[in-house]
């Protein structure tokens, strides 16, 4: 597979470069435990395979409606509005994690090793957001206002709580969506993604009760359909989103 680079991350990101994995040695931060894992490799090669960019190129323009306030309506007999879905909650997730590593309480609730595990989750979104933006091109909805106000950017179980809600609702969501999905090139670039989402909420529930069973508390994760998705979201977004022929 040939890689050609064709986003800018952001330059922290992009500093912050792999980074040598102990093995398994009990002393290993989180971050190497993702990156032992794959996490940041598979989130930058998402991003940067021509391969997957074109695969992932819609075949059509998106017969999603924007109502004049801004409402959303996607129709999900089509496989482009099966990733506009995944595209708005990729945007909600990028935005939930820029505003946690940006805000001025983050350094002093979370430690080092907390603190290096939620900004590469943050990149990751991030690589995730910008790739399915770049593969819908013209068809992709246009971007969402995020609303935070329920969460306490200071108060650490207020964002790790929020991000436990994130990441299990992201899972569910790409689980749910892929009986809707026609195109099997799109299902395994939306695999690809889906198993990433899924590493990020094994590390968070880790963050919140660490070396437990919680970051793994069922041997199937569920998942759950469009609406129930668009409706545990809702709080957090200004702009309505519904589905149809689900």
């Amino acid at each position: 597979m040939s890689h050609t680079e064709h986003r800018v991350l952001p330059a922290d990101f992009a500093a912050s470069g792999p980074q040598p994995v102990a093995g398994t040695n009990p002393q290993n931060t989180r971050r190497d435990f993702l990156r032992a894992a794959g996490l940041t490799g598979a989130a930058l090669a998402l991003a940067a395979c021509t391969n997957d960019v074109m695969l992932f190129a819609p075949a059509g323009p998106s017969r999603a409606v924007i109502g004049a306030n801004g409402s959303i309506t996607l129709d999900f007999s089509t496989d482009v509005d099966v990733l506009n879905y995944a595209y708005a909650l990729e945007q909600l997730e990028a935005a939930f994690y820029v505003n946690v590593v940006a805000n001025a309480a983050f350094a002093s609730i979370f430690a080092a090793n907390e603190q290096r595990v939620l900004r590469d989750v943050r990149d990751h979104e991030v690589v995730h957001r910008d790739f399915l933006a770049t593969a819908l091109a013209g068809a992709r909805i246009p971007n969402l206002t995020p609303d935070f106000t329920s969460v306490n950017f200071a108060n650490r179980l207020s964002v790790l709580n929020t991000a436990k809600t994130f990441e299990d609702l992201g899972v569910s969501a790409y689980n749910g969506a892929a009986r809707y999905l026609t195109n099997t090139d799109y299902l395994v670039v939306a695999g690809k993604i889906v198993s990433v989402e899924a590493r990020h909420a094994a590390a968070i529930r880790d963050l919140l009760n660490n070396r437990s069973a919680d970051f793994a508390p069922s041997a199937f994760d569920d998942a759950n359909t469009p609406n129930t998705v668009l409706a545990a979201a809702d709080p957090f977004i200004v702009e309505s989103i519904t589905a149809i022929n689900t």
